[in-house]
């Protein structure tokens, strides 16, 4: 299972890319799923259509709605990784949030001592690109861990960024209906781990059929220790001599 969400601040709006495989889980069947996080978060949430790998979800309303329903989703995408087997290594949660690269610096900090403080508060892993996102003015800010830890580090960001403004105008990344070289990377962890339960149940289902087909040979030649056409071939014989 694929495990990455991109996250751009506003004011008051976080938009998320999904890829694909997640945007069913936190749907749900019929539309529960998101139905119930938009019901008990108090926030706005619309997803965009699916003619591109990432899918856009805006989230709208006050910094704590914001916060609650971006907790169910974190919630919500642990809970898929529980769901796997245990043979299948879990990967943590990672997330890549949007930022504008004049704020970069004030996640990072004097000589760093801000993210350090951060990393140390929330127990989150963070990471700052060096390079902007493409054809952007924005960096990523990668984060991975639990959903709690995450939760609580989008917090903290979040009110650095509320607190220090974008300067200057900023051109926001913009998904293309393109697999990012970068996403498939970070989530390859969570794609290797599809594929091996993938191959274990083949290989499951192969030794049950050869199980099956040995004890399909045992049962006939218990049932038949002469063959019939041998049986014919001594009484030919014997009436022969």
């Amino acid at each position: 299972m694929l495990l990455l969400i991109i996250i751009i601040f506003t004011a008051t709006i976080i938009i998320i890319s999904l890829l694909f495989e997640e945007v069913g889980s936190i749907i749900g069947k019929r539309g529960d799923h998101i139905k119930l996080i938009r019901d008990q978060s108090g926030a706005k949430i619309n997803i965009s259509d699916g003619s591109c790998p990432e899918r856009i979800v805006t989230i709208t309303g006050s910094i704590g709605t914001i916060n609650k329903a971006f907790g169910m989703i974190c919630a919500k995408l642990q809970q898929d990784l529980q769901a796997l087997p245990n043979s299948i290594p879990k990967p943590p949660i990672t997330m890549r949030l949007i930022v504008p690269a004049t704020q970069c610096g004030c996640i990072i900090g004097k000589g760093g001592t801000k993210i350090k403080e951060i990393r140390e508060a929330t127990g989150a892993s963070i990471q700052v690109a060096s390079e902007m996102l493409p054809s952007s003015t924005e960096r990523a800010v990668t984060i991975s861990g639990s959903a709690d830890s995450i939760v609580d580090c989008m917090r903290n960001i979040c009110q650095i960024l509320l607190e220090a403004p974008a300067k200057g105008n900023t051109l926001p990344y913009r998904p293309k209906p393109t697999f990012n070289p970068t996403l498939l990377a970070s989530s390859a962890a969570a794609a290797a781990a599809s594929l091996l339960q993938q191959q274990q149940q083949q290989q499951q289902q192969q030794q049950q059929h050869h199980q099956q087909q040995q004890q399909q040979q045992q049962q006939q030649s218990y049932a038949t220790l002469i063959n019939p056409l041998d049986v014919g071939l001594l009484s030919f014989i014997y009436l022969f001599f």
